[in-house]
């Protein structure tokens, strides 16, 4: 018995994990918006290029992102448009259907492209078709290794 377990903690510790994940430094602004932060994707990218989001933290204005919008649901207030929370290297950086997360403020952000990079942002009471969209610039970039990314 406890040379089975000698032998498995042996291969635990020489193993790689089953899941590994990349980081990336995001950052979109237009009049009267900026957001900035780290976003985690899946190691691999679709047959597009794209790659799954399954994490994200930064600053939006003066909030903190507090959540991201599951796959394949909408931002609260904007029923009808399901994120898919993908990200490429390459333009465009992102599909049509975007990444959404959540503020502190309350607010939610549907960054995506559309001919050109949009922010859906609804806020409290969340009526649908009643946020605002601006036109942004947005930029993603692999993160250096060890690098934190800024969150202004």
């Amino acid at each position: 018995m406890v040379k089975i377990l000698a032998t498995l903690a042996a291969l635990m510790v020489g193993s790689t994990p089953a899941f590994a994940q990349l980081r990336w430094c995001w950052r979109f602004a237009a009049s009267g918006v900026s957001a900035a932060g780290t976003i985690t994707t899946g190691e691999h990218a679709d047959a597009e290029g794209f790659y799954r989001i399954v994490g994200i933290t930064g600053t939006v204005d003066s909030a903190t992102v507090t959540a991201m919008q599951p796959t394949g649901t909408a931002i609260p207030g904007n029923t009808g448009y399901p994120v898919d929370n993908l990200i490429r290297a390459t333009a465009p950086q992102l599909s049509k259907r975007g990444f959404g997360f959540a503020a502190s403020d309350g607010a939610y952000h549907n960054p995506f492209y559309l001919e050109q990079y949009r922010d859906y942002i609804s806020r409290p009471p969340y009526a649908n078709g009643k946020g605002a969209e601006s036109m942004i610039e947005f930029r993603v970039v692999a993160a250096a290794s060890g690098a934190d990314c800024p969150t202004k």
